[in-house]
């Protein structure tokens, strides 16, 4: 696996390990997050889509942007390094059906840690906002790639 890869894809790994390890320690283990060692008396889960998405946007007010930023578009964000490095790392990243389900089966399989463990909430929106992330990843690695690509023809005419 390693042996036959390029530096990019060796950096893109040691990226993609610390990428990963971060993400375990904020969805489990951050206490500014709201992670604690007390597990709930009463587990709350969402599994109506677009619920939490709403009460966020309808109540943003009495919740402060800095709730719904973090929320909304921390699940997002928290995502985008796995769409933008999965394909640095994988093949078979690089296509977007294949980012998308990978994308989507971690973001179920922390959901549902979540869940079984008592840490955080089980909620369908963020895995539909982490799975939004992780594409919007993969469409920033495509266009970097674009760029790339552009500049070694242009590099190319000029010899």
């Amino acid at each position: 696996m390693i042996r036959n890869t390029t530096k990019n894809q060796k950096l893109g790994w040691v990226l993609f390990v610390l990428y990963l390890v971060a993400l375990v320690y904020f969805m489990f283990f951050a206490e500014s997050m709201g992670r604690t060692g007390n597990s709930q008396a009463e587990y709350a889960y969402n599994l109506e889509l677009f619920r939490e998405i709403r009460r966020f946007i309808v109540y943003r007010e009495q919740l402060g942007w800095k709730a719904v930023v973090l929320n909304l578009g921390g699940n997002v964000v928290g995502f985008m390094p796995f769409g933008f490095i999965l394909p640095v790392v994988s093949r078979r990243g690089r296509t977007w059906y294949n980012t998308f389900l990978l994308g989507f089966f971690l973001s179920l399989c922390i959901e549902s840690t979540q869940l079984v463990f008592k840490v955080g909430s089980f909620d369908v929106d963020d895995l539909l906002l982490n799975t939004v992330g992780g594409i919007f990843g993969f469409l920033s690695y495509k266009a970097v790639q674009e760029v790339r690509i552009r500049r070694r023809r242009r590099a190319r005419e000029k010899r």
